[in-house]
């Protein structure tokens, strides 16, 4: 994988977030960059990346693009694609744009799955800073002090060189599908945790809506494997 640049900030705080449990951090960090002025520095690119080209307002949107927002020197890692088996080769890479930009934070933002269905989700935190922890538990956040992380957060917390100064949010949530509601709360925190002035009540107007339906998308696309695979087996059959 390649730190590709056409901007070098200073000492930013660096947010990334992966597809995973819920889609949380994709919706997060898209609602960041929605709702704050970012723009786009640059881009991790590899040969192994699935070759998916992304329109979005008539322009490509790069599978791992780099923004930057200048009033609160934040860098954001939209990453609009799987990683699957290549998480080792994705944490060198961002320990490579944390070294080159001279980042003095990177927070990962992600889903965490959950069998309870809360109005407000719980959040919890894992940092390598103790200095972080007091101002994290204000931003309300629970430490983590047990559980199994796996993909690109596992990935991260094992393999992050030490001089990597890390925080690793997490939102529960009770759903496979995109959850808005998780999402949310990572906004809310992020907020809170670094003064970004952004309100997260928008996306949750809007959860319930785009959630039904997704939910309706999904019965159906499930419906129509279903009658396709009936379809194949009474032809195999006969």
């Amino acid at each position: 994988m390649k730190v590709e640049l056409t901007e070098t900030p200073k000492n930013p705080i660096i947010i990334e977030g992966f597809p995973g449990f819920g889609f949380v951090a994709t919706i997060a960090t898209e609602y960041l960059l929605d709702h704050l002025k970012f723009k786009s520095i640059g881009k991790i690119t590899s040969e192994d990346i699935n070759p998916v080209a992304i329109i979005h307002d008539s322009k490509v949107v790069q599978p791992l693009e780099i923004f930057y927002n200048k009033k609160h020197n934040i860098v954001v890692l939209q990453a609009l694609t799987g990683i699957k088996d290549m998480e080792w080769e994705t944490v060198k890479a961002i320990a490579s744009l944390y070294k080159k930009l001279d980042a003095k934070e990177l927070i990962s933002v992600e889903g965490i799955a959950s069998s309870v269905e809360r109005e407000e989700p719980e959040a919890y935190y894992y940092t390598n800073a103790s200095s972080n922890k007091k101002k994290l538990e204000k931003a309300d956040l629970n430490p983590l002090e047990e559980g199994i992380i796996l993909g690109i957060s596992g990935a991260l917390i094992l393999k992050l060189p030490k001089e990597v100064k890390s925080t690793f949010i997490f939102a529960e949530t009770h759903s496979k599908l995109p959850d808005s509601r998780a999402a949310a709360k990572i906004i809310k925190i992020l907020d809170k945790y670094l003064g970004l002035k952004i309100d997260p009540k928008p996306l949750l107007k809007k959860a319930d809506k785009f959630e039904e339906k997704l939910k309706n998308i999904l019965a159906q696309t499930q419906k129509a494997k279903k009658v396709k695979k009936k379809k194949e087996t009474a032809s195999y059959v006969s």
